[in-house]
C-alpha cells in the first residue's frame, strides 16, 4: 500500500468501533494523524483509542443524537485543536426482508443511523471547517445508493438519501474551501457482509466470502481521499470497483 503523510491533521470517525471505521482509524493513524474515535461502544472504542496512544481520542456518542454528535465535535477541537477530517462511517444493514413484511420502527431505526447520523455528523462539522477556510467530509457510501438491491430497502433508501447529503453539501460549501465526497467501497469482509450472509436475501447475500475486499482497502481509500488526488471526485462516490482507482489508491 503507498503510504500517506497526514502528520498534524485531525480526523473524526464514526461508527469507529469495527469494520471500515475501525480499519480507519488505524489507517489514519498510521499516516500520522489525530484520531478521534465515535461509537456507542464505549469499552471497543476505548481499548482501540489505548492501542493506538496520545493521537487517540474515544468517545461515546449515538449519531441519531445531534447534540451528541456536536459535542464529539467540539470535544475534538478542545483536546486537538482543530477538525480536517470527518469520516462518516456508521451505519447498519437491518432490517433485511421484503418491504411488505418488515417492521416499521426497524426501518426508522436504519433511517436514523444511516442518513440522520450522516447528517449530524455533517452539521456537526460544517460551522468549524467554514470558520477555517477547510476541512473534508467523507461519507461511506454503497453501491446500494445507487442501485435497488433485493430485501434491502432501508440501506438502499438511506444511502440513497446519504448521497444526495453530499451532492448538497458539496454544492453549498465547496466554494467555501471544504472538500465533500462519498466511498463506495463495494463489498467489504466484515460483520456486516457476514449478517447478510446468515440472512440469505438478496444476491449479496449469495456470493463467496472470497468475493469481498478487505476493510484495509477502504481505510486505504479514505487515507487516499483526503489528498489532492481525489479532488476529482468532489460532489461524487468514489467507487473502489474501478480498478484506476484501486491503483491510485496502492490496492491490488
Amino acid at each position: 500500500m503507498k503510504n500517506f503523510d497526514l502528520t498534524g491533521k485531525t480526523v473524526l470517525i464514526t461508527g469507529a468501533s469495527r469494520g471500515i471505521g475501525a480499519a480507519a482509524v488505524h489507517a489514519f493513524a498510521a499516516a500520522g494523524a489525530n484520531v478521534a474515535l465515535v461509537a456507542r461502544s464505549r469499552e471497543a472504542i476505548g481499548d482501540l483509542a489505548g492501542r493506538i496512544g496520545t493521537s487517540a481520542l474515544a468517545i461515546p456518542c449515538d449519531v441519531t443524537r445531534y447534540w451528541e454528535m456536536e459535542q464529539a465535535v467540539g470535544a475534538t477541537i478542545n483536546t486537538f485543536g482543530r477538525l480536517d477530517v470527518i469520516v462518516n462511517s456508521a451505519g447498519i444493514i437491518d432490517p433485511m426482508g421484503a418491504l411488505s413484511q418488515i417492521d416499521p420502527d426497524a426501518w426508522t431505526k436504519a433511517i436514523d443511523i444511516n442518513l440522520k447520523g450522516v447528517m449530524h455528523g455533517m452539521r456537526a462539522a460544517l460551522g468549524p471547517m467554514i470558520a477555517q477556510g477547510s476541512g473534508t467530509i467523507i461519507t461511506v457510501s454503497s453501491g446500494a445508493a445507487h442501485n435497488p438491491v433485493e430485501g434491502w430497502s432501508a440501506y438502499c433508501a438511506s444511502k440513497a438519501g446519504a448521497y444526495m447529503l453530499t451532492q448538497v453539501a458539496d454544492h453549498e460549501n465547496r466554494g467555501k474551501g471544504l472538500r465533500i465526497m462519498g466511498l463506495s467501497p463495494g463489498t467489504v469482509a466484515t460483520d456486516m457482509q457476514r449478517e447478510i450472509k446468515a440472512s440469505r436475501i438478496g444476491p449479496v447475500a449469495q456470493l463467496d466470502w472470497s468475493a469481498h475486499i478487505p476493510p484495509d482497502w477502504a481505510a486505504q481509500a479514505l487515507v487516499w481521499m483526503c489528498t489532492s488526488d481525489a479532488d476529482a471526485w468532489l460532489g461524487k462516490d468514489v467507487s473502489l470497483r474501478d480498478e484506476g482507482i484501486r491503483a491510485q489508491v496502492g490496492v491490488a
